[in-house]
This record gives C-alpha cells, structure tokens and sequence, in this order.
C-alpha cells in the first residue's frame, strides 16, 4: 500500500533551530545579523534574497527527497497560500500543493473557479486541506462569528457546492448558508481534475462532514490509542454512507543520528522556554482539537522529560513553535519505527514537518523515510 507523505512550508517565517524562538528566516521579526531571506546588506540595509526564494528552495527540497508536495498553511500572521502556490508552481515540477482553506474565506462558486484555474496552471497539483476554524479572537480576525457546530454546517455546504459546480452543466443549490442557480465552471476548467480533499477537526460534527467529503481525513497527532480510535469512528460513519475512508497524520519529527541527540535539541528548546510561556494554555478557542492538544501537557511541567506522553512521543512542540503539541523525537530508525506504528493503525499519509524545514526536508526524506517497512511493524499489520 503506497503512503502518501507531505512536507509543511512555513509562510510565516522559520527559526534556525527548535532551540531558538526567533523567527530569524524570513522578514517576519526585525532584520539582524544571522537572518537570511532576506539578510542584511553591505549598506545596511536588506539583500535581495526574498523570503519567497527560501521558500521555493524549501518545496525544492521536499520535491528532491521524495515527498509528493507540502502543506501551505493559512493564518491571520501568514502569507496567503493561493498566491505561493502560483509562485511556486512556476520553480517545481511534481511538488503538489495543498492549501490551507477555511470556508468561511470565500465564496464556493468562486473558490471552485479559482481551484480549477490553479490546476490548469500548475498540472493538476492543487489538493485542499479544509479547516473549520477554532473560533475566538482569530476567527473574528476572518469576521467570522459563526458558532462551532454552524461552522461545521457552513462547511459542508460550502463543499456541496463546490463539488456541485464542477461537476459540468449548471448546477442549483438551495441551503442554509448557500444559494446558487445555474452555476458552473467554464468547459475548459470544469475539466480539469477535482483537486483532493484532506479534512480536519476532531469534534463529531468535524467527523460527520469529513465521513461526507474527505478523501483523506487528517488529525493532529495524539497517543496511539486515542487516534486509533478516532479513526475507527470516521471510517464506520464514512461506511455507513457507503464509502471508505483514508485517514492522516500531521506531526512534526526531531530525528537525529541517535536519540541522546534528538533529545538534546529537544532539552535545549525547552530550557529556552520562559515559565510563563510554559503555564500558557490555549484560550479563546472551541477547537476540540486544540483542547486535545492542551491536555497532553501538564502546566507544572519544570522539565523537558516531564512532557514524554510515551517512547519517543513529547508533547512540548507548540512550547517551542506554533502548532500541535505532540511530536516524534529519536533516532532515524525510532522515528521509522514510530510511523509504521502508525501506519499499522490505519494512517494511509502525513504531513511531516521539522525546524528548520529546509534542512530537515533533506534530513527526514533521505535517512528516515528510506527505513518504513524495516521495522515489520506496518508489515506484519498489513498481513494479518
């Protein structure tokens, strides 16, 4: 069975090191000696090398150690991914872009015109990672005021409709949030090949559009047992509307030669943490996946090796950086071990990520990735 692995491309900036805070790649924090992309100049001023350069070379990267194509994220404190993706098409040649996008962002009708546009121009390399927003302060940010579980509605009808409209000949559609009549794509577009759909949220009103929608349903990385059974509960909704359901994981990895190394840098990350970053918990959010994510890291933590929820599992990456707090930490071989765990409990693709993710791009598809299916854990899974 053929897995499906992604890298993340950070539009916001990207630190060094996880053992710096500073996002010293890329114009997002003031200019200073060490920054690149840009750097300083001989004048004192910026050189010409664009943050959207380092990011071409990081999809280079990806593209070059076998991944099919990387994440472009969306946030109030981000670039916008429909116009890196435009960019970046244009500097790759396989690398498959799968834009962050919340509904609530735009039109259907629109958003499907656009799609198919993107699709013309890159090749068929556009896939979609639809989020729903966790609510509170960033939401507003989008003017969206919608509760969770309209939200939820919101976006499955914003998905009918987008489906709908590609699907050729005119297309009605009257619902609660969306009315369109005679709507469709031009010819040309409406042939270009639906993008792919990868879904996320964890609350049962996230599970019912995915079962609905989702060509991949993705998670946040979490213990073992918990995202088994999230699986199992997608995948039975999704049967009982006739279908099958790929699940994915999105995690970040800190591989190393050996694990006393990765947990060094791990060690060094935290230590550079204030205490009160450390007590910090996610506020003014309705994200049940956030709050999964919250419960994974004691808040009296005073150590590194307080946050090791199991064997090469820690939950203080987003102490570290923005994002999902669980991640794999351990040698090249651990780390393997770990995703064919993984893959072993139903994840048929990822979208890995490390800091800095130009480097670690090399580091994960060339000494990592290469050892699946040695461990015999996906294996023996797949044979029973």
């Amino acid at each position: 069975m053929a897995i499906d692995f992604y890298w993340r491309l950070p539009t916001h900036g990207c630190h060094s090191s996880l053992r710096t805070h500073d996002y010293d790649r890329g114009d997002w924090s003031p200019l200073r000696p060490g920054n690149i992309a840009p750097g300083p100049a001989s004048d004192g001023g910026a050189d010409q090398f664009a943050y959207i350069d380092h990011l071409s070379q990081i999809a280079k990267a990806a593209e070059g150690a076998g991944f099919l194509g990387g994440l472009i994220p969306s946030f109030p404190g981000t670039e916008d991914p429909w116009v890196i993706s435009s960019l970046l098409a244009r500097e790759t040649s396989t690398f498959r872009f799968m834009l962050a996008f919340q509904p609530g962002f735009g039109n259907p009708v629109h958003s499907a015109r656009a799609a198919a546009s993107l699709q013309r121009l890159s090749g068929g390399r556009a896939l979609f990672n639809i989020i729903t927003g966790g609510g509170g302060p960033s939401q507003l940010w989008w003017g969206d005021s919608f509760s969770h579980d309209d939200r939820y509605g919101r976006t499955r009808e914003w998905l009918d409709v987008f489906r709908g409209v590609w699907g050729g000949g005119s297309f009605d559609y009257d619902g609660r949030f969306y009315q369109v009549e005679n709507a469709g794509l031009a010819p040309l577009l409406a042939n270009e090949e639906f993008p792919e759909m990868w879904f996320s949220g964890s609350s049962d009103a996230a599970l019912e559009v995915a079962a609905r929608h989702a060509d991949y349903y993705l998670s946040w990385l979490e213990p073992f047992d918990q995202l088994a059974d999230k699986f199992d509960r997608v995948k039975e909704r999704t049967a009982r509307l006739g279908g099958e359901q790929k699940c994915a994981i999105r995690v970040d990895l800190v591989a190393r030669p050996t694990e006393e190394e990765a947990w060094r840098e791990v060690q060094i990350g935290f230590e550079n943490v204030s205490e009160e970053r450390r007590r910090t918990r996610t506020r003014g959010t309705d994200s049940v996946g956030a709050a999964r994510q919250d419960a994974l890291r004691p808040a009296d933590a005073t150590r590194y090796d307080d946050l090791i929820v199991a064997p090469n599992l820690w939950g203080g990456f987003n102490l570290l950086r923005g994002g999902p707090a669980l991640g794999i930490v351990g040698s090249y071989e651990q780390c393997a071990e770990r995703l064919d765990e993984l893959i072993a409990l139903g994840a048929d693709g990822f979208i890995l990520a490390g800091t800095p993710h130009l480097e670690e791009a090399w580091r994960v598809g060339e000494e990592v990735l290469p050892l699946l299916g040695q461990s015999g854990v996906a294996l023996l899974q797949a044979a029973e």
